[in-house]
């Protein structure tokens, strides 16, 4: 049968707490593979400029390199116009065997938001959501929010904490300050090499 993961986003830039959450994902839910797929215009992300898709999509090429169970995908960058998960989630079911399940992995506060996603319904209607959270947030809570024929396709992975953000990670860059341990050496060196961030208010 077989079940792949979806792990999508801006990855502006990528670092351990999403690779920690696929991986967790991968091992719980008994994927066999999951794919990052790099957002080429990501239509939440207005709130300031979001770095060149090819460095993005080339920083999770070098996190995810060790680990053989991860692969990345272009089909967003390469597709015109904003990148909409229902996009995304219709192309890999159309090429998977009926049988493969498929999973979006995601964060519980964006599964939050699901309903401001563009087609929400039709997401569920091909795919279940991992919502990942931290020990102790209200799961409760954000049910309650979301009309019973989402929910019901949610599924929640409790992780432990790596306590990193993309947004804290451009203000550590910017602000000179560092990086380390907080995403991959590779990805470290090449956002010094290509000086990203540096300028982002």
């Amino acid at each position: 049968m077989g079940a792949m993961g979806v792990m999508g986003g801006t990855f502006d830039p990528v670092h351990y707490g999403h690779l920690l959450i696929a991986e967790e994902a991968r091992i719980q839910f008994g994927l066999d593979r999951i794919i990052f797929v790099t957002a080429g215009r990501p239509p939440h992300k207005k709130d300031y400029v979001v770095s060149d898709a090819e460095h993005r999509y080339a920083m999770v090429a070098l996190a995810t390199a060790s680990n053989p169970f991860f692969e990345c995908s272009r089909m967003e960058m390469d597709r015109p116009g904003p990148s909409y998960t229902v996009d995304t989630i219709e192309t890999l079911r159309s090429a998977l065997a009926p049988e493969t399940s498929l999973y979006l992995i995601t964060g519980a506060d964006a599964i939050g938001e699901i309903l401001t996603w563009h087609e929400p319904r039709r997401i569920v209607s091909m795919c279940k959501l991992i919502a990942a959270h931290r020990p102790g947030y209200n799961l409760g809570k954000l049910k309650s929010r979301l009309p019973k024929e989402i929910s019901d396709q949610v599924i929640f992975l409790e992780t432990p904490g790596v306590y990193v953000s993309s947004t804290e990670l451009r203000a550590r860059v910017r602000e000179s300050r560092s990086i380390k341990y907080m995403t991959p050496e590779p990805v470290e060196a090449y956002i010094h090499k290509h000086a990203l961030y540096k300028d982002i208010k």
